[in-house]
Parts: structure tokens; C-alpha cells; sequence
């Protein structure tokens, strides 16, 4: 049963967005499962149902205390060509959509996510979950509205000449060469935890984000080592201090030119993170 801890811990991750959470809820139900006295008929089923309906509660709770979370929540990153089979690369969600889903409640996001991503049928999201198949439907196209969009759970890659070329631009101070990189509506929102300086508000528009990028690069990150990655299926940079991971920034891209970047600056997000690139 030991083998299912990466499956288990996938489902659990991205219901709640939190790998180090994830872990804990995973482990708490390998206990509740020791614990069963009766015989189970199947116990992958059982395991599965469990993770995933302690995630929804465990985003449930979550949801509560967001407006007491200094600035922006934003999902704890996970490199995923560098996972060494503690979460199933393939089955984790990308970064965007792990940022789009924070819209909906934990009961729709599990919905959409065993729907869209996992490709359930309603009837076994019912089972799981503990609703009518009807119900799981009426959930689905309400995430759906609210969303405005369908998504996959993966993103395109985008060749490492982008980035380099992006590291070039801002390494250089090149404002019409990043100029043309940048999408006129870019939206970039970080994440400091209220443990460390981050925008408390999302810094919108290409103007402010050039700015933004700039000052932060010249001030901060201009000495520090830098690494690229795939993070959650996305490009995105991993700065270090004195081989510390200190920020990820991950980044999105539409028709060419960058939509999103998500600083991720909280130290409790970073841990898992940091251990896949020492």
C-alpha cells in the first residue's frame, strides 16, 4: 500500500495547493486506514476517498483564514521534472491553474479537478465525495461559470532560449527589449507569507511591471544565483542566497509574451522546492 503514497499525495496536493499540507493529510490517512477494523473490500478506493475528502475539508478550513493571510495566497510550487517520485509529475496541475482554481470553493475545486483533470465520471465522484451524481453535475457547471473557461492541466512548454532571453533583458536593463515581451494587461502577484517583503497587492499593467521587474532584479537579484526550471509544467527562475532558495518565479505565457508571473517568496513554500535543487 506504500506504493500509492505519491498517487495519494498528488490528489492531495492539488485539492489543496500545499505539498508540505498534502504530505500530512496522506499520512493521516494511512492511519485512519491502519485503524479500520473491518475488512475492506478495496483498499486503494478507501485510501483514495479518504485523501481526498480530508482535502476538501483541510481547503475548506483554509478558505476561512485567507483574509487573515498578509497579501496574496498563492500555491506552494513543485518542480516537476525534479519530484524524485514524491508526486506523480504528470498528474500535477499546472501552475495557472492551480492559481485559477483558488476561485472556486474546496467542493468544487475537487469536483472540477476529479472531472477535468482525472477524468472521473460523475457517479464515481458522487461515491468518492458523498453526493449525487446530479449534484456533482449541478458543481461542475457552476466552477465552470466561475471559471469563464476550461483549462488543462498542463502548459505548453516554452523553450529555454524564452527565458534566456528574458535573463538577458533584465540582466541588461533593456526596457524596449522587455517592452515587447510583456503582454499590455500583465498581471505579476507575489507572495512573501508576511515573513518576508512581498507586493501585498498584484502589480498590474506593462508599465508598472517593468518597473516592478527592474527595480526588484537591480536591488535584489542581480548578484544572486539563479537556476531555471519547469515549475508546476510552467517556466519559472529560482533565485538563491547563499544557497538558500529566496524567491520562484514562475511565469505564464499567451500568444508569445508573458500574461503572469507569480512570485512565490513565502519560506514555508519554498522548502520542499529547495530540496529538489541541492
Amino acid at each position: 500500500m506504500e506504493t500509492l503514497r505519491p498517487l495519494l499525495t498528488t490528489y492531495a496536493y492539488n485539492i489543496t495547493g500545499s505539498y508540505e499540507d498534502a504530505k500530512d493529510i496522506v499520512q493521516e490517512a494511512y492511519l485512519r486506514f491502519m485503524n479500520v477494523t473491518q475488512h475492506i473490500e478495496n483498499e486503494k478506493a478507501y485510501l483514495i476517498r479518504t485523501v481526498i475528502n480530508l482535502s476538501i475539508n483541510f481547503k475548506s478550513r483554509q478558505k476561512k483564514l485567507l483574509p487573515q493571510y498578509p497579501g496574496i495566497w498563492l500555491p506552494e510550487p513543485v518542480a516537476t521534472e525534479k519530484t524524485d517520485a514524491a508526486i506523480i509529475s504528470k498528474e500535477t496541475l499546472s501552475y495557472s491553474l492551480m492559481v485559477l482554481l483558488e476561485k472556486l470553493n474546496a467542493k468544487q475545486r475537487a469536483v472540477f479537478i476529479l472531472k477535468e483533470a482525472f477524468s472521473y465520471e460523475h457517479e464515481d465522484i458522487a461515491e468518492v465525495i458523498g453526493i449525487t451524481a446530479e449534484n456533482s453535475r449541478k458543481i461542475l457547471s457552476r466552477a465552470k461559470e466561475q471559471l469563464k473557461a476550461t483549462v488543462t492541466k498542463t502548459s505548453k512548454k516554452i523553450s529555454s532560449a524564452y527565458l534566456d532571453n528574458y535573463i538577458d533583458v533584465i540582466h541588461n536593463t533593456d526596457i524596449k527589449a522587455l517592452e515587447k515581451l510583456l503582454n499590455e494587461d500583465i498581471l505579476l502577484v507575489s507572495d512573501g507569507g508576511g515573513k518576508v517583503a512581498a507586493s501585498l497587492k498584484p502589480v498590474a499593467g506593462k508599465d508598472h511591471v517593468m518597473k516592478f521587474l527592474l527595480g526588484v532584479y537591480n536591488k535584489f537579484y542581480r548578484d544572486q544565483k539563479m537556476e531555471r526550471a519547469y515549475i508546476n509544467h510552467q517556466p519559472a527562475l529560482l533565485y538563491f542566497t547563499n544557497n538558500e532558495l529566496t524567491n520562484c518565479q514562475v511565469f505564464t505565457l499567451n500568444n508569445g509574451k508573458i500574461e503572469n508571473i507569480y512570485f512565490i517568496r513565502n519560506p514555508g513554500k519554498l522548502k520542499f522546492l529547495e530540496e529538489n535543487f541541492k
